[in-house]
C-alpha cells in the first residue's frame, strides 16, 4: 500500500512502518433519510488541518506515532454487496499484516464489511456499539442490507450476548424487543459501560461509533438526527475508556454528513474524537515514531 497524497493531519507514515491504518469508506446508498455521509472522509481529511496534532486531554501528540492514511476506497454505489466486499477485502489485508484499522464512514452499513473481515481473524470477537439507533431491523423496506439493519446482520454472524449497545434512543418496538432477548442494550447514555469493559477485557473488541449518538445540538451534521443525545465529553470519555481498557482490534467512526452542517462544527467535533482515538490506540500499543 502507498500513503495517500492528502493525508489526515499527522497520519503521514508509510504503511510498512505503521500499526494503525485509517481509511475512508464513502458509501451511503442505503441511507434512509438524508444522504451525504459519503462525503465525510474527504471533508474530514481536508478539515483536519484546522486541528492541532497535540491532545491536551492525553498530553500526547499524533506526531509521536506512526499512522498510515490509506485514502478513500472507491466503492460501487449501485451494488451494496460489491461495496461491502471491497471493504472486507481491504480490511482483510490490514488484519493479515497485523495492523489496526480505523474506518471513516460513510453510513453505518459499512461496518458490516469490515466486521466480516474482523470476525474471520478474531472468531471470539465482541462488539461495543455507540449509537442513537438500535439498527436491529431484520429488513428496511424489504432490504436486508441497510444502515437500519447493520447490527442485526452482525448479530446473525456472532449470535446472542456478544453485542453491547449504548446511547440508544430510537428504533421500532420489535427492535427493542429483539435487543431485550439477544443483545445488551442501554438506553440514552453510557451507564454500565465500566461493567461491560470488565466483562470483555480479555476479548477482541470491535468498537463502532455512529456519531448521531451525540445530541444534535452538538452534532447537527448527520443523516438521522435524534434529540436527547450525549455530550461531546461524554462520548469522548466513553470511547477513550473502551480503547484504553479493552483489546480493540478495529474501530469505525460513522454517519457524519457534512452537507447538513455548513458551519463545519460537526466535522470539527468528529475530527476531535478521531484524533483522540488515534492517539489512545497508538499509545496503548506503544507505537512510537
Amino acid at each position: 500500500m502507498h500513503r495517500n497524497i492528502e493525508t489526515f493531519l499527522g497520519c503521514d507514515a508509510e504503511y510498512a512502518d505503521s500499526q494503525i491504518v485509517i481509511f475512508g469508506a464513502p458509501f451511503d446508498s442505503t441511507t434512509s433519510y438524508r444522504p451525504g455521509a459519503r462525503f465525510a472522509s474527504k471533508v474530514m481529511r481536508a478539515e483536519s488541518y484546522g486541528l492541532e496534532t497535540y491532545s491536551p486531554y492525553q498530553d500526547l501528540d499524533l506526531t509521536d506515532f506512526k499512522i498510515f492514511d490509506g485514502g478513500d476506497l472507491e466503492l460501487c454505489f449501485g451494488d451494496t454487496n460489491l461495496a461491502l466486499n471491497d471493504i472486507e477485502n481491504f480490511a482483510q489485508k490490514i488484519f493479515a499484516d497485523k495492523k489496526i484499522p480505523l474506518m471513516i464512514g460513510g453510513e453505518h452499513l459499512v461496518t458490516l464489511g469490515m466486521f466480516r473481515a474482523a470476525v474471520e481473524k478474531f472468531p471470539d470477537i465482541r462488539v461495543i456499539h455507540f449509537d442513537a439507533h438500535t439498527d436491529l431491523r431484520d429488513d428496511y423496506l424489504g432490504a436486508k442490507l441497510s444502515h437500519a439493519t447493520v447490527i442485526r446482520r452482525v448479530h446473525d454472524i456472532i449470535g446472542d450476548g456478544k453485542i453491547f449497545q449504548f446511547g440508544i434512543r430510537s428504533g421500532d418496538r420489535p427492535e427493542f424487543e429483539f435487543a431485550a432477548k439477544h443483545t445488551r442494550l442501554k438506553k440514552f447514555n453510557f451507564d454500565g459501560l465500566d461493567k461491560v469493559i470488565a466483562e470483555v477485557a480479555d476479548k477482541p473488541i470491535y468498537l463502532t461509533i455512529d456519531l448521531d449518538v451525540l445530541d444534535p445540538g452538538v452534532f447537527p451534521g448527520t443523516g438521522t438526527p435524534e434529540a436527547g443525545g450525549v455530550t461531546f465529553l461524554e462520548l469522548l470519555n466513553a470511547a477513550l475508556k473502551v480503547v484504553k481498557n479493552c483489546n480493540v482490534i478495529a474501530t469505525d467512526l460513522l454517519e457524519l454528513s457534512p452537507p447538513y452542517d455548513p458551519s463545519g462544527i460537526s466535522t470539527a467535533t468528529a475530527l476531535k474524537i478521531l484524533r483522540e482515538m488515534l492517539i489512545a490506540i497508538a499509545a496503548k500499543f506503544k507505537i512510537s515514531r
